[in-house]
């Protein structure tokens, strides 16, 4: 990866709404270079979308995020790549990681009631026949996200009590 590339991608990470112009002029680099280059990383996919942060408290849509902790048993010469196809082609499943330690799939959904996560959950994930095992969180509040602080900057105005 070149210093260009790895530069337009922390610029990006932060504001994927910079102007080819601006990143040019803090890269160095002209802004031809710069197109070219965005260009060249989206068809190595290393660039796959641009999105915004949405903090959804402030809309009016109803929806509810769960991380749900999944025991799986590995398939033979897949290892656990196909369980997590299977997991991610439903609609409900936002992000689906390999992780280790306890538990062997961490999945992020989202649905519109806690009823149609339960029913996710129940009727979709826990009875694929190579899943073992769930455990169940439901995101109460999201106070920081992709670097983005959600709180309104109000500051806590008790009084400190030390011991």
């Amino acid at each position: 990866m070149t210093k260009l590339e790895s530069s337009l991608l922390d610029l990006l990470k932060e504001d994927c709404r910079l102007p080819l112009e601006k990143m040019a002029i803090m890269t160095g680099a002209t802004i031809e270079e710069v197109a070219s280059t965005i260009e060249e990383l989206e068809k190595r996919r290393v660039i796959l979308r641009y999105a915004p942060v949405i903090n959804w408290e402030m809309t009016d849509r109803e929806r509810v995020e769960a991380m749900i902790e999944v025991r799986v048993t590995p398939q033979r010469d897949m290892g656990f790549d196909a369980v997590a196809a299977r997991i991610y082609r439903f609609d409900e499943v936002k992000s689906v990681y390999l992780m280790s330690g306890g538990y062997d799939l961490l999945v992020l959904v989202e649905a519109r009631t806690l009823r149609e996560l339960a029913a996710f959950v129940s009727a979709k994930l826990s009875t694929l026949e190579l899943v073992t095992g769930t455990a169940t969180s439901f995101v109460l509040k999201r106070y920081k996200e992709e670097g983005v602080v959600f709180t309104d900057g109000e500051s806590d105005n008790r009084l400190v009590i030390s011991p």
